[in-house]
């Protein structure tokens, strides 16, 4: 003799679970323990499966039924809200990224950055001096790290103070155009320091970070790569 599943399904006491509804219920948990937050998609599954498996004897009542529709109402403002913050942030960066396009071809101080030298003209660099100094020592490196000028510059007050390099190695002759590089060392109260020397390179090209953090990134001449938010001073 057959059985009427369906007689038998909806005879069962509203405390007990039938075994699809036993099924259901553990596939969802497992579902939702994957993942620590719940997706749209995720939530309208274990929804639309507790619909389906509900016990005809004792249905959702009202009540959870639209606490469970707000949830659903929330979770679909958080998302769509999210869609439009990320939306938002990529407009931002292009903008972000047009605005830095404007920096090519201007000069914009380097820190520890390189000296270029050509027939007319050589890169000046600057030091800060919070407490003055009571001499300087400039040394220029050429790019290969050989030392190919030293000057010994006088007293110097508080602020910044340019240094100036004629061009001119020790042997008295005009260096050849190229890159270099300053290292100052000061003598201030007895005490030496070695400050970072900023120089004035030209911008060639502007590109976003690989890490995705949006960060923008100044090629200058020398190939020497700096972030954008270091730059304290811009030039023609």
């Amino acid at each position: 003799m057959a059985l009427d599943t369906t007689s038998s399904m909806s005879a069962l006491p509203s405390n007990i679970m039938s075994t699809a509804q036993y099924k259901a219920q553990q596939d969802a948990a497992k579902s939702a323990a994957a993942t620590k937050g719940m997706g749209q998609d995720a939530f309208l599954k274990l929804f639309t499966t507790q619909l389906t498996n509900q016990d005809p004897t004792d249905p959702v009542k009202n009540e959870a039924f639209v606490a469970q529709l707000a949830q659903f109402s929330q979770l679909e403002a958080t998302t769509a809200m999210k869609t439009s913050m990320e939306n938002m942030a990529s407009a931002m960066s292009g903008d972000r990224m047009l605005g830095a396009a404007s920096l090519i071809g201007k000069t914009v101080s380097v820190p520890d950055g390189p000296v270029a030298v050509t027939d007319t003209t050589v890169a000046q660099g600057v030091i800060n001096l919070p407490s003055g100094a009571d001499g300087i020592k400039l040394q220029v490196f050429n790019d290969k790290g050989a030392l190919v000028r030293s000057q010994i510059i006088g007293a110097q007050p508080v602020g910044d103070f340019t240094l100036a390099w004629d061009g001119m190695t020790d042997g008295g002759a005009a260096a050849p155009n190229g890159t270099y590089r300053y290292v100052a060392s000061v003598n201030s109260g007895g005490k030496m320091s070695t400050p970072t020397v900023n120089t004035f390179a030209t911008v060639r090209s502007v590109s976003s970070s690989s890490t995705g953090d949006g960060t923008l990134l100044l090629e200058v001449d020398g190939g020497k790569t700096l972030n954008l938010a270091d730059v304290k001073r811009v030039g023609s």
